[in-house]
């Protein structure tokens, strides 16, 4: 899949309204009536080092806010049927309440999303020992992953329609117990088709696994549960695991279990079948054809708003999960309680475990070759 090019769509800022960090317009306050790109400041880390915040507005009103402290999405505001937009994804207004800790609300996770079983694994005959954060098992980049890193940005030139910020970070060899220096990149990218588009890039000098997704929790209602948000997955197999989340390494058919969204469900109509396994939905499914080129894998509605959005990616699988732990201690955006199953993620990846399954779509990157991976998030109303 192509990376966007938008140095060769450059045209003059004339065309397109940069705001800068002054605040000469408020984007809270209306819906821009040109694509713009707002910079502010969103705190200091307890070292001192200033984290930057872009808001990038469409013509349409949509607008996404996305930080320097673990490129996290923090606020996506849509339009519902009626034009009234809402932010329909969990996160916080504060620095603070994200290096205080959160459960990845809207991050990078990396340097690999998801578990990899007791935290190791063997790569050219190498055994590599990583850090353990979830149970006996490695998750989402170890207990400094991706998330908590403070990444460079810089606003790209901006193109018709096309407003875009890149993120870049560089992973140091055995940071986390990973071997290689991972030089990576990430792009966000809002059209004026109302979408959100996350090109991710990475090189490496020795070689990793690599295995990069985006964690954001949607609720496309704005507030309360997702128990009645309607759920489409192109997917027939999933990956069984055991009580850890560890894959067994079989795919099996969804067909006859409440994994079965290739007809529309309401995400809370089957989802006490797992009340025992895991509190709830916290599986990786096989998107049909998926993990070579940009592929739909999932539509959701929310029936009363009437937002719709559409999730395309070149990546092989997808884990659904439903907030099953969030407690409704901490209030996001708007003073909204983060409660059980009050929003949802479509982690787009690879298997989870898959460095230690051969059978699985591989995650090695190794030296000389690019890792690249799209998302697409396209909103809508019905």
């Amino acid at each position: 899949m192509k990376t966007l090019r938008l140095r060769s769509l450059f045209i003059p800022l004339a065309t397109v309204a940069l705001v800068a960090s002054s605040g000469c317009y408020n984007l809270d306050a209306a819906p821009a009536k040109h694509p713009m790109i707002q910079v502010d400041t969103f705190g200091q880390m307890p070292d001192g080092t200033p984290v930057k915040i872009y808001t990038l507005a469409n013509r349409h009103g949509m607008k996404v806010k996305i930080t320097e402290y673990g490129g996290i999405i923090t606020e996506l505001w849509t339009p519902d049927r009626s034009g009234q937009l809402g932010n329909v994804v969990l996160g916080f207004d504060k620095l603070e309440e994200y290096t205080k800790g959160h459960p990845f609300f809207g991050a990078i996770a990396g340097r690999v999303a998801n578990r990899i079983a007791k935290g190791r694994f063997t790569l050219d005959g190498k055994e590599y020992t990583l850090a353990v954060n979830n149970g006996p098992n490695h998750l989402h980049g170890g207990k400094v992953g991706f998330d908590k890193k403070v990444w460079k940005s810089r606003q790209l030139p901006p193109a018709p329609g096309v407003l875009a910020v890149e993120f870049t970070y560089t992973s140091p060899d055995g940071e986390e117990g990973y071997p290689g220096t991972l030089a990576v990149k990430v792009t966000y990218t809002l059209t004026d088709d109302n979408e959100l588009r996350i090109d991710y890039e990475a090189t490496t000098d020795k070689a990793t696994p690599v295995n990069l997704t985006n964690h954001s929790y949607f609720n496309l209602a704005g507030a309360g549960t997702v128990l009645e948000h309607v759920l489409k997955l192109n997917s027939d197999r999933y990956t069984p695991t055991d009580a850890g989340l560890i894959p067994t390494g079989e795919l099996a058919p969804v067909k006859g279990t409440g994994l079965d969204f290739t007809t529309p469900h309401r995400i809370g109509e089957r989802i006490a079948d797992f009340e025992s396994f895991a509190k709830g939905y916290d599986h990786n499914l096989v998107i049909n054809g998926g993990g070579s080129k940009l592929t739909m894998c999932a539509r959701v509605e929310e029936p009363k708003s009437g937002r719709v959005m559409e999730v395309s990616t070149t990546e092989p699988g997808v884990q659904l999960y439903t907030a099953n732990h969030l407690d409704g201690k901490r209030a996001g955006v708007g003073g909204i309680v983060c409660g059980r199953h009050a929003g949802f993620c479509l982690e787009t990846q690879h298997y989870p475990d898959s460095i230690n399954k051969p059978a699985f779509p591989s995650v090695v990157l190794k030296p000389g070759q690019k890792f690249t991976s799209t998302t697409v998030y396209k909103f809508s109303v019905n």
